[in-house]
């Protein structure tokens, strides 16, 4: 059976040979970018989360319609529970409000290109709510566009030739941006030309100071940066001004077992430093409670399915203001959200 690696990687070399380089000029734009940083409800750590989950964008099978989604693989939850997904093979960012039972596109959804109103391959998605701006990772056009989240009908290119799956705004408006090729994070603050190396930047390996396709990003308030280091099968945590990185989760093999991980993806990590992580391979999402070396499974304990109880092929991870959990379920093409079991 192809695993959800296999299929990423396949999908990544399509996006390469398909796309040529973006002609716009490398010029940074990032001159006003506001927090868009993901805040995490104060979670106890006996907090548990219902096994079934119920679907609030798509659901109904993989597809172009209002109602559909194509390959979700990150979401971003507003604090009004408006969802904002991306959708790789549609090419578009959908917005989902609660409850809706229909999408909206606010960017893109013109088609696979590389021009300002076209987006192809979008991995990851984040609000600048301070100018009310959606940031997406275009990643088959090796960009990051920013579109106005309002009546947006075209995007601008902010960062361009970067090979880019992974995005996050810290408190201060600083932009991070990991590069799955170039094994590096960078950071970038209004003014910057080319960006701060604040993670990796060594080569491809499996080092504390490299990674091996550095994907998902976290930023905590101490502006500890969290990178799903999915080649090596690891959680990496960098606190700020650090020179390599400490391993939170996994030890770089790929195992079976729930010490390890299998391709890592979405993260977060909340106010107790407990981390939550999406495992792509063994559709689950897991917790990690500080300083724990045992994980445990808090969401996808079912096995791999289509049923409200499971997942297939996981990918994005969000939390909303309440605590419930959401998951961008890549291959059933729809977003799972997961209340917090409240008996």
């Amino acid at each position: 059976m192809t695993t959800m690696a296999n299929r990423t990687r396949k999908r990544i070399k399509l996006s390469s040979n398909i796309i040529e380089k973006d002609s716009v000029a490398s010029e940074n734009k990032i001159n006003s970018i506001g927090s868009g940083q993901l805040h995490l409800p104060n979670i106890d750590f006996n907090t548990k989360w219902s096994q079934n989950g119920v679907t609030v964008a798509g659901g109904n099978g993989p597809g172009s319609a209002v109602n559909q989604l194509y390959y979700p693989w990150d979401m971003y939850v507003d604090n009004d529970q408006t969802i904002y997904v991306a959708e790789y093979s549609n090419q578009r960012i959908t917005e989902w409000k609660c409850g809706a039972m229909n999408g909206q596109v606010v960017a893109g959804g013109n088609k696979q290109g590389n021009r300002t109103n076209q987006l192809n391959g979008p991995a990851n998605v984040i609000i600048d709510k301070e100018n009310d701006n959606i940031i997406i990772c275009d990643l088959g056009n090796r960009r990051v566009v920013r579109w106005p989240r309002r009546n947006g009908k075209q995007g601008e290119i902010i960062l361009s030739d970067v090979d880019c799956w992974g995005l996050a705004i810290d408190s201060n408006g600083y932009l991070y941006v990991s590069d799955y090729k170039k094994h590096e994070v960078r950071r970038w603050h209004p003014g910057d030309i080319c960006g701060t190396v604040i993670a990796g930047g060594n080569g491809k390996g499996n080092r504390l100071d490299q990674f091996n396709f550095p994907a998902h990003l976290f930023v905590d308030q101490d502006y500890s940066l969290y990178v799903s280091d999915i080649g090596n099968h690891r959680l990496m945590k960098w606190k700020q001004g650090a020179k390599e990185g400490i391993v939170i989760v996994g030890d770089g093999c790929e195992e079976n077992d729930r010490i390890q991980l299998s391709y890592p993806s979405g993260i977060a990590v909340d106010h107790l430093g407990t981390v939550y992580v999406v495992d792509s391979h063994e559709h689950l999402v897991m917790r990690w409670l500080k300083g724990a070396t045992q994980g445990s499974i808090i969401i996808g304990s079912n096995g791999q399915g289509t049923e409200t109880n499971q997942l297939n092929g996981p990918v994005g991870l969000s939390f909303d203001q309440h605590g419930n959990i959401y998951v961008a379920d890549n291959l059933n093409h729809r977003i799972q959200k997961f209340h917090i079991d409240s008996t």
